[in-house]
């Protein structure tokens, strides 16, 4: 029985933007039983027609280092990283959140958008509708305290990570 600790990974997978190539990347993960926390898929590179997978997943180090192993095989595959390893790393989530006020306590919504930074994208006499671009942690606490305020609708694209070097 290994006694490594789990922990979160963030892995940058760069394929060929081709019909089938996301599928194959996660039938790896749900072929060895692997769970994926976040996944985000967007074309990188038109000429060249690469786009680029961020995948956040837990595992141990053992686990990691297959999963990687694993994803560096496929043909579609051209280059994997690991970010969590590199303390370079900028990691972005963007949620829009739409709140129902219970009460109209319009000035604690106010410190709490001021607070996350947050961007008024609409509102009406008891609905507030926000942008906010953050750390999923701080995202998370933005959301924990809409919650408080109201009934709220919650989108995310999910984590993208990007090297600083």
């Amino acid at each position: 029985m290994s006694n490594q600790k789990k922990e979160k990974h963030t892995i940058s997978v760069l394929v060929n933007d081709e019909p089938g190539a996301l599928a194959r990347v996660i039938g790896l993960f749900s072929g060895r039983g692997y769970n994926i926390d976040s996944l985000t898929v967007a074309p990188v590179n038109l000429t060249k027609k690469y786009s680029r997978i961020i995948i956040v997943t837990s595992g141990t180090k053992t686990i990691i280092e297959q999963i990687i192993h694993s994803l560096e095989r496929l043909i579609q595959v051209k280059k994997v990283i690991d970010l969590t390893s590199s303390n370079s790393t900028n990691e972005r989530e963007l949620a829009l959140i739409k709140v129902t006020l219970k009460n109209k306590n319009s000035n604690l919504l106010k410190k709490i958008i001021k607070k996350y930074k947050a961007k008024l994208i609409f509102n009406n006499s008891t609905k507030y509708a926000f942008e906010i671009t953050n750390s999923p942690d701080m995202i998370n606490s933005f959301i924990i305290e809409l919650n408080n305020l109201g009934t709220i609708d919650v989108s995310r694209t999910g984590l993208i990570a990007i090297l600083k070097n």
